[in-house]
C-alpha cells in the first residue's frame, strides 16, 4: 500500500531552494525550478549519505494521511484511471470541446456535398446560404474551441505528471538505505524524469489522436447511417480490410527498425567509448584503430539505415496504393448508384461517401498507430509501481520525535544481515559514544564500517541488540527528526551547480556574511574563496567542476560546520585535501568537536591519531579497541594497518 500526501503547491523561486527562505516542499520547488531538477538528478547519484544531506539540509516534513492507494499487481489502465480520478471533470471538459472544435473534419464533406447538390439540383439560393453559413460557423469555431480543449487537457495532464513526480521524490525518501543499495541510480532518474514523460506522452497521444480518430469513425458511421444506409454495408465490409492490410505492412516494419535502433545504441556506445579513451588513444598512438574501429560503427548504421529507408519506400509506395484503391472503388460504385438512382445516392452523396470511407481507414490506422505509445504509457506505469509499491520503507510514522538531541548514543550487542546475505555485516558491537568524544572506525574494505555508519544515521536497523540515542531506544524514534541534528560530510562531497554561498547555507535560512565568512575560515577555505572575483557568490559548477578535490571537500566541511550539529559523521572528510590544509583542518575539527559526538572513518590513520577512541573493524566484528598510542604498540591489526602506512608519524 502507498500512502503518500502529494503537495499542490505553487512553484517557488528557484533561489528560496538553496537559502531555505520558504518552507521545502517537493512538489513546489522539484516543479517549479530548472536548477532543482537539475540538482534532484545529480543527488540521486550520491546515495547512502546524499539521503541523510537532503533530509536534513532542507528539513522535508511528509505528511503520510492524504492519498491511499494500492499498486501491487493492479492493471496499469486501472491505475491510470485512479491517477486521473482527481481530473475527471477537466478530463470530460477536455473531451467535450474536442469534440466540438473536432467537428469540421466530418461535418465538412456533409456540408460539401449538401452544395454540390445545391448547384446540381438548383435549390435556389437559400440553401446555398443555410448551408454556407453553417460551414463557416463550423470553422470558426474550431479556435475557441481548441484553446478550450488544450486548456482542461493540459490542467488534467500537468497535474497528474507534477503528482507522479512528487509521489515518487516523496516515496524516495521514505525508502529505506537497502532499496538504494540494490537500485541503480541511473533508474532512479530515468523514472522521476523518462517514465513519467512517456506517461505524459501517452496521454497527449491518446487525447490528440484517440479523440480524432474515433470523432471522425462515429461521425462517419453515424451521418452515413442517416443519409445514405445502405452504403454502410460496403464501408463494413471494404473498410476493415483496406486498414488490416496497411496496418500488417506498418508493423512488418518493426524488425528492420528495430535493427536500426540496435546499430545507433552500438555506435552511441562507441563513440561514448571512444570520448573517454581519447586520453589513453591519444597517449599511445591508438588514433588509426580507434578510426577504424569508429568507421565500421558508421558503415553499419549507413546500411541498416539505407535497408530501413529502401524497406520504407515500398510500405509508403504500396499503403498508397492500397488506400488510394480502396477509395477508387468507393468512388466507382457509389458514382454508379447516383447515375442509375439508386439507393437515393445523388452527386453530392458521391463526394461524402467517398470523404468518408478514406476517414473510416484512416482512423483505424491512427489508432492502430498508437498502440506503441501506449503500451510505452503502460509499461512505464509498471515501472513507476516498483518505487512507489516497494515494501523497503523506512518507518517513521506514529514514533516519536526528537525535539532536542545531546549525543549520547549507546550500541549494545547489535547485529546486523544484509536482506541479500546469509551471513550478518555486523556481529556483536557494543561501544557507548558521548558529547566531545572522536570516535574512528578503522578497518580493511568490507569489514563493516559503512553499514555501522548506517545505523547511526538510522538508514538501517539493527537485526538485533540495541542502538540507544540520549537513553532512547531509536527504534522508537522518529528519524527525520534526529537527522536535523546530524551532519554528514561523506567521501564525495556533493555540490550543485550554484554559488558557493547557496551550497554552504543549501537548507538554511538567514545565514549572515558573517557567519559563512566563519565556516569558510574554521574549514581553512575562505583563502581560496576570497581570492575569487566574486567570492561566496562564484558559481562552482556542475558537481563543483570549476573547483578542485581539496576545495570541494573543504566546502563541503564548511557546510557541516554552519548547522552546528550534535553529531558530525565525517567519512574520509579530508581524504582529498594535501598534507597541509589537512593538518589545519584537523586542528579547526578538533575545536569544533568539543562538545558534539563525532565518528570518523578514516583509511589514513594520520586523521585518527587524536581520536578517544578507535574500533577496529574485521569481517564485521570489533577486533580491537583503544587509543592510537596503545593500538600503534599492540600486536594486531591496527598495528599491521600503521606498518603498512609509513608515513604515519609516531609522534604523540
Amino acid at each position: 500500500m502507498f500512502v503518500v500526501e502529494w503537495p499542490r503547491g505553487e512553484a517557488r523561486d528557484c533561489k528560496s531552494l538553496y537559502t531555505g527562505s520558504n518552507p521545502v516542499s517537493t512538489s513546489t520547488n522539484f516543479r517549479g525550478c530548472p536548477k532543482a531538477r537539475d540538482q534532484d538528478s545529480e543527488l540521486l547519484s550520491y546515495f547512502p549519505f546524499i539521503r541523510a544531506l537532503f533530509l536534513y539540509f532542507v528539513g522535508v516534513q511528509i505528511d503520510e494521511n492524504e492519498i491511499v492507494h494500492h499498486f501491487k499487481g493492479e492493471s496499469p489502465i486501472k491505475t491510470l484511471l485512479f491517477l486521473m480520478q482527481d481530473q475527471r471533470k477537466n478530463i470530460l471538459l477536455a473531451i467535450i470541446f474536442f469534440s466540438i472544435k473536432h467537428s469540421p473534419s466530418w461535418f465538412i464533406p456533409l456540408i460539401t456535398a449538401n452544395l454540390i447538390d445545391v448547384v446540381v439540383q438548383k435549390q435556389g439560393l437559400v440553401t446555398l446560404a443555410l448551408n454556407s453559413a453553417a460551414l463557416i460557423i463550423v470553422v470558426l469555431q474550431n479556435f475557441p474551441t481548441n484553446l478550450l480543449y488544450v486548456h482542461y487537457l493540459a490542467k488534467a495532464v500537468r497535474d497528474i505528471e507534477n503528482r507522479l513526480r512528487s509521489a515518487l521524490v516523496v516515496r524516495m525518501q521514505q525508502l529505506s538505505i537497502g532499496f538504494y543499495q540494490r537500485t541503480n541510480a541511473g533508474a532512479l532518474q530515468t523514472k522521476v524524469v523518462r517514465d513519467v514523460e512517456n506517461i505524459e506522452q501517452m496521454l497527449r497521444h491518446m487525447s490528440d489522436g484517440g479523440l480524432a480518430a474515433i470523432n471522425s469513425f462515429m461521425g462517419a458511421v453515424i451521418i452515413t447511417a442517416v443519409r445514405v444506409p445502405s452504403f454502410l454495408v460496403f464501408f463494413l465490409l471494404v473498410a476493415p480490410i483496406a486498414s488490416i492490410a496497411i496496418i500488417r505492412m506498418r508493423r512488418s516494419l518493426n524488425d528492420f527498425n528495430e535493427d536500426f535502433r540496435s546499430e545507433i545504441e552500438r555506435m552511441s556506445s562507441r563513440v561514448n567509448e571512444m570520448t573517454t579513451l581519447l586520453p589513453v588513444t591519444r597517449a599511445h598512438g591508438l588514433e588509426s584503430r580507434a578510426l577504424g574501429t569508429m568507421r565500421e560503427s558508421f558503415s553499419s548504421v549507413k546500411t541498416a539505415g539505407l535497408r530501413l529507408d529502401r524497406i520504407n519506400g515500398k510500405f509508403n509506395a504500396a499503403a498508397w496504393v492500397t488506400f488510394q484503391m480502396a477509395n477508387v472503388l468507393c468512388l466507382i460504385l457509389s458514382a454508379y448508384f447516383a447515375m442509375n438512382g439508386m439507393y437515393g445516392i445523388s452527386a453530392g452523396d458521391v463526394v461524402l461517401l467517398t470523404s468518408y470511407f478514406g476517414m473510416l481507414i484512416g482512423s483505424v490506422i491512427l489508432l492502430a498507430s498508437l498502440a506503441p505509445a501506449i503500451a510505452k504509457g503502460l509499461s512505464s506505469v509498471r515501472s513507476l509501481s516498483e518505487v512507489l509499491e516497494s515494501p523497503d520503507l523506512e518507518i517513521n510514522q506514529g514514533k516519536k520525535s526528537v525535539e532536542k538531541v545531546t549525543g549520547d548514543i549507546l550500541f549494545k550487542d547489535v547485529e546486523f544481515t544484509y536482506s541479500t546475505n546469509h551471513k550478518p555485516s555486523l556481529t556483536g558491537i557494543s561501544f557507548s559514544a558521548e558529547p566531545g568524544k572522536m570516535i574512528a572506525l578503522v578497518g580493511p574494505s568490507g569489514s563493516g564500517k559503512s553499514t555501522l555508519i548506517n545505523l547511526i544515521i538510522g538508514f538501517l536497523r539493527p537485526t538485533s541488540g540495541s542502538i540507544t540515542l540520549d537513553g532512547e531506544n531509536m527504534q522508537n524514534l522518529d528519524l527525520r527528526s534526529m537527522r536535523k541534528s546530524l551532519s554528514v560530510v561523506p567521501q564525495e562531497s556533493v555540490l550543485f551547480d550554484g554559488s558557493i554561498f547557496e551550497n554552504i547555507a543549501y537548507g538554511l535560512s538567514g545565514v549572515t556574511a558573517e557567519e559563512m565568512e566563519s565556516a569558510l575560515r574554521v574549514a581553512n577555505a575562505w583563502d581560496f574563496v576570497s581570492s575569487f572575483e566574486l567570492g561566496v557568490h562564484t558559481i562552482v559548477g556542475e558537481r563543483g567542476a570549476r573547483l578542485s578535490g581539496g576545495q570541494k571537500q573543504r566546502l563541503a566541511i564548511a557546510r557541516a560546520l554552519i548547522r552546528n550539529p550534535r553529531i558530525l559523521i565525517l567519512d574520509e572528510a579530508t581524504s582529498a585535501l594535501d598534507s597541509e590544509s589537512e593538518k589545519l583542518i584537523q586542528s579547526a575539527l578538533k575545536n569544533l568537536m568539543q562538545d558534539r559526538t563525532t565518528f570518523v572513518v578514516a583509511h589514513r590513520l594520520s586523521t585518527i591519531k587524536e581520536a578517544h577512541l578507535i574500533l577496529v573493524l574485521d569481517d564485521g566484528r570489533i577486533v580491537q579497541s583503544g587509543r592510537h598510542e596503545d593500538l600503534r604498540n599492540t600486536p594486531g591489526l591496527y598495528q599491521r594497518l600503521c606498518d603498512a602506512q609509513s608515513f604515519i608519524s609516531e609522534e604523540n
